[in-house]
């Protein structure tokens, strides 16, 4: 049987922590940014966890970690 490839999309936009958690960016922090408050562009900078055990692992299976 072949070897199982990777999703190289979700490659770059997802992240595994040590405890197995999938951590992904926020959107909207690429451009346009003047109209955007520096509250909100803070916000943005944080990480988030997703919350659904199902999607961690189907993203688990895309990036093979």
């Amino acid at each position: 049987m072949p070897k199982m490839k990777g999703h190289s999309g979700a490659k770059k936009r997802f992240r595994v922590t040590k405890t197995g958690l999938v951590k992904i960016a926020h959107q909207g922090k690429n451009h346009i940014l003047t109209k955007k408050s520096s509250k909100r562009k803070m916000g943005l900078r944080q990480g988030e966890y997703m919350s659904s055990n199902k999607q961690n692992r189907t993203v688990r299976t895309m990036i093979q970690k």
